[in-house]
């Protein structure tokens, strides 16, 4: 009989990992995947990507997922391939077709309405998501045929660029803000062009300042040692970066781990990542009006996370 498959003995993992996401694979098994290989006690994602979707997914592990809200609300950008002339159950390829339609446009007319898409715009949540109604997800009641009424809701599209236009397929890339349905995107657009559409492909290239020329395969990290699989982590901190960052003695090093709140100088008000005298990171406080700095979220005092560069940090 073959052997029963030894359980992984779990440590204490800190860090970021980019994962390029394979297709049919959720966000959840990729997340259970690369948890397994870094033998990691605590892990999470943040941005979640259909089973369809590839590309970029960040695998939070130990302290840094406590600031994972910080790419749940973060820019993300696509590559999108759109089919034109067909709308499907889920508008996307994995939905049953509801209609067809005759496809007649020329780029001029497609570059066009992608235009009627830049800047603000208005979406309705897909019946096929993961949003709450009365305690269900939305797509409980699509899986039952029922349709609820869904109220739409401001996105942005920073960027949507025509990159390739063939027959009855477009690609595009897209850059817009959170909570974005690229999904509902494609068919809002091929609703304009007259024909229909459904999303027929997508890959996340980036998530904040995170971008998939960094990210690795599952395959990939399987083939590593764990030395090499540790290597590719990035640090807690990471997901901070784009915050004002202060330095604390070793008196406030101890307040601020405590909970306690520290004199602040500088000019900075709002969040700061905090680092000890020694550059471990301590978390992110909030510098208040009062001249106070407050700890609003702390990696575990025993063991802090290596901390990124941080050029002219303030020593309070």
């Amino acid at each position: 009989m073959p052997s029963r498959r030894e359980r992984p003995v779990w440590r204490r993992v800190d860090g970021v990992l980019l994962v390029d996401k394979a297709a049919g694979v959720t966000s959840n098994g990729a997340l259970q995947g690369a948890r397994r290989l870094l033998r990691a006690a605590k892990a999470g994602h943040t941005g979640t990507l259909d089973p369809l979707a590839t590309g970029l997914l960040p695998v939070l592990f130990g302290d840094a997922t406590k600031f994972g809200g910080e790419l749940l609300a973060a820019d993300k950008t696509y590559a999108a391939e759109i089919a034109l002339g067909t709308t499907t159950t889920t508008g996307d390829a994995e939905g049953a077709v509801l209609e067809r339609r005759p496809v007649s446009l020329d780029r001029a007319g497609v570059e066009r309405t992608l235009a009627r898409f830049r800047g603000e715009i208005d979406q309705v949540p897909p019946m096929y998501s993961a949003l709450k109604r009365d305690g269900r997800a939305l797509y409980e009641y699509a899986r039952a045929g029922q349709t609820v009424e869904r109220a739409p809701r401001a996105v942005r599209i920073d960027s949507l660029e025509l990159d390739a236009f063939a027959g009855e397929r477009l690609a595009v890339t897209v850059r817009c803000s959170k909570g974005t349905y690229v999904r509902v995107l494609a068919e809002d657009i091929g609703r304009v062009l007259g024909c229909g559409a459904h999303l027929a492909g997508l890959r996340r290239l980036a998530s904040g300042p995170f971008a998939l020329a960094d990210a690795i395969t599952l395959d990939s990290l399987a083939g590593l040692a764990e030395s090499a699989r540790d290597a590719r982590l990035l640090p807690v901190d990471a997901l901070v970066a784009h915050l004002p960052a202060m330095t604390l003695d070793e008196a406030g090093t101890l307040r601020f781990s405590q909970g306690q709140a520290n004199a602040a100088t500088g000019p900075e008000a709002g969040r700061i990542r905090v680092y000890g005298p020694g550059g471990g990171f301590l978390g992110v406080g909030d510098a208040g009006p009062d001249g106070r700095l407050r700890p609003r979220r702390l990696v575990r005092a025993d063991e802090h996370a290596a901390a990124i560069p941080v050029p002219a940090r303030k020593t309070l």
